[in-house]
């Protein structure tokens, strides 16, 4: 009988599926992409979502839409501090993936994991004022007041950027969530890895299932599915080519959507500039406002 010799052991590359209503099913059309190294080994097989994962994913938003639009503000930036707290604790793992994929030296991967750990923790604080800053009271000419509410529009789609790969996805998806959408995120194509971790840490930080689902895959194939789907509200993307914005564009028209395009820095330091990205002027892209009228009683 041979002894195992530990040096001959092949690694098991990585299996990672799309994070739809809570659950981690694999695509209904079984298609898996390779993700390689700098040095071209194999490190994971990612799915590669299709139409009818994105119609699902819709459908599991649109059910959980009650559910995460009426929690109250408070509980919904607890959840999202939440998700950054495990994200700490889980901070050597998103190093890895990036750097595993991506390169580059550990300074910049910190600086890009400290910064979206940062970008979270913000989105949660500015949950309960949302109403206080974006919301306001006028009186008109006759017996009434208008009460103007910010509310979330509905289902949101997030489409992030190639690079950076988990700044840029948490920079489209977290102002969506904390307004109050339910949100189909579309990873990155060059390097889906820090999606997949996060989609795992989204998955135990407590939003109910359907709140926020992830998809990984190609986005020539999903965008314009994405830009003409009727149930969903608005989308944000950054990092699209002119003809790719264009194009969504003129879909989401047709579909009388809301467009709340972020423009991708021209310089990758930007990315870290926190006043650029968070705040109500971010948020605001993905909320309505409502006007209400009401008796004032005179």
């Amino acid at each position: 009988m041979s002894r195992f010799d530990p040096r001959e052991r092949v690694e098991v590359p990585r299996t990672c599926k799309l994070f739809i209503g809570g659950a981690y099913p694999r695509s209904e059309s079984g298609r898996v992409e390779a993700v390689h190294d700098p040095s071209g080994r194999v490190l994971a097989q990612v799915a590669r979502a299709s139409r009818k994962d994105l119609r699902d994913a819709v459908e599991k938003a649109t059910q959980a839409l009650p559910a995460w639009r009426g929690a109250t503000a408070y509980l919904r930036g607890q959840i999202l501090y939440r998700t950054a707290e495990l994200m700490e604790a889980r901070r050597d793992e998103l190093l890895k993936a990036i750097r595993s994929v991506e390169g580059g030296g550990p300074a910049a991967a910190r600086a890009e994991v400290e910064a979206a750990i940062d970008r979270v923790v913000s989105f949660a604080g500015w949950t309960d004022k949302i109403a206080t800053l974006l919301g306001g009271q006028a009186p008109v000419a006759g017996p009434y007041y208008t009460f103007a509410t910010p509310e979330p529009i509905g289902v949101a789609a997030a489409i992030a950027p190639a690079t950076p790969s988990l700044l840029g996805l948490v920079s489209v998806l977290m102002p969506a969530l904390a307004a109050g959408n339910c949100v189909i995120a579309l990873a990155g194509e060059r390097n889906p890895l820090p999606a997949i971790v996060l989609s795992e840490i989204l998955g135990t930080s407590d939003y109910p299932a359907g709140s926020v689902n992830l998809l990984t895959g190609g986005h020539g194939e999903l965008l314009p599915v994405i830009a003409s789907h009727r149930q969903i509200g608005v989308l944000g993307a950054v990092g699209l080519s002119e003809e790719s914005a264009a194009a969504a564009g003129e879909a989401a028209a047709e579909s009388l959507k809301r467009l709340a395009f972020v423009e991708a820095p021209s310089d990758p330091r930007q990315w870290l500039d926190h006043a650029r990205w968070c705040g109500p002027a971010t948020l605001e892209r993905w909320l309505e406002i409502k006007t209400i009228w009401h008796p004032s009683g005179a």
